[in-house]
């Protein structure tokens, strides 16, 4: 069974939009973590934001990121939107239907690697609320960007996380690895 693992870039006040504030924390240990991660798994699933930009974007950039990039470009899709007829034109892309929590629970059953999930916060506030997570891998970053979509909205219910590892990066990052909680009782 494959597990659905969500890898977010976040300020210290939980901004997790328009990341372009993490450039200034690169460091060869943590493109070696996110390497490993995208090795150990072979689906993207994105929501409409996310993957419009990553379309536009990945598919010039293989060349420069060899292997990485051409995980990111040949690795299939699946996009969730309420707003697209079709996915955009970029490599194994396929649109989710209305029934999200049956179709992930169905690519979930599924042999593979990991499903992994960047970005797309609506999409892991949905998740979320269907107990549809099995990891949350939250790369804070030592910034405070002060306005921005934060990861998790208002409205979700409690869910208790359990912290399952950290890692700290020469560049000061952390990433701060959580599963679901067992439930008591």
């Amino acid at each position: 069974m494959r597990r659905i693992v969500v890898s977010e870039f976040l300020s210290l006040d939980g901004v997790m939009e328009n990341p372009g504030w993490t450039f200034g924390f690169e460091s060869e240990d943590r493109d070696a973590f996110k390497f490993n991660e995208l090795a150990a798994a072979d689906a993207l699933l994105l929501g409409r934001v996310t993957y419009e930009g990553f379309a536009a974007a990945w598919p010039g950039m293989e060349e420069e990121t060899g292997e990485y990039g051409a995980w990111m470009n040949g690795y299939p899709k699946y996009v969730v939107s309420t707003t697209l007829q079709e996915p955009l034109d970029w490599n194994n892309s396929t649109l989710l239907g209305e029934d999200l929590a049956g179709e992930v629970s169905r690519l979930k059953g599924q042999d593979g690697k990991d499903i992994l999930v960047f970005g797309s916060g609506d999409l892991v506030n949905t998740l979320l609320e269907h107990d549809l997570i099995d990891e949350y891998r939250l790369m804070v970053f030592p910034v405070v960007v002060g306005k921005g979509k934060r990861l998790f909205g208002d409205g979700i219910d409690t869910k208790n996380l359990e912290l399952v590892d950290t890692k700290t990066f020469s560049s000061g990052a952390v990433v701060l690895t959580y599963k679901p909680a067992e439930a008591e009782g």
